[in-house]
């Protein structure tokens, strides 16, 4: 059974930073994808990054990129998401996601896996 626990997540001010971290369990990891996803107050979930855990390819969401970065520990089976310079429109409940494709996916229907997400607010 893939459990996915989420920590991390915080009150910070805009231009701050903070680290979200995925520690994933059950299974062995190389053959699949993480993700990052998000759900701001009152909207659909939406794609922040991915990492493809063998050769560790990233992708972001193009509202993020050049701010975050997505990357992963094999020996602590735990992805991170770095999330610099923070901005207010940043808040939402943060998920971690995995697959066992091996392509990547901005869809959340793509993901078979997913933690029960942690609060990131940012304030202005």
């Amino acid at each position: 059974q893939v459990q996915l626990v989420e920590s991390g997540g915080g009150l910070v001010q805009a231009g701050g930073s903070l680290r979200l971290s995925c520690a994933a369990s059950g299974r062995t990891f190389s053959s699949y994808t993480m993700g990052w996803f998000r759900q701001p107050p009152g909207k659909e979930r939406e794609f922040v990054a991915a990492i493809i855990w063998t050769g560790g390819s990233t992708y972001y969401a193009d509202s993020v990129k050049g701010r975050f970065t997505i990357s992963r520990d094999s020996a602590k089976n735990t992805v991170y998401l770095q999330m610099n310079s923070l901005k207010p429109e940043d808040t939402a409940v943060y998920y971690c996601a995995a697959t066992r494709k091996t392509i990547p996916n901005r869809r959340p229907s793509g993901y078979d896996y997913w933690g029960q997400g942690t609060q990131v607010t940012v304030s202005s």
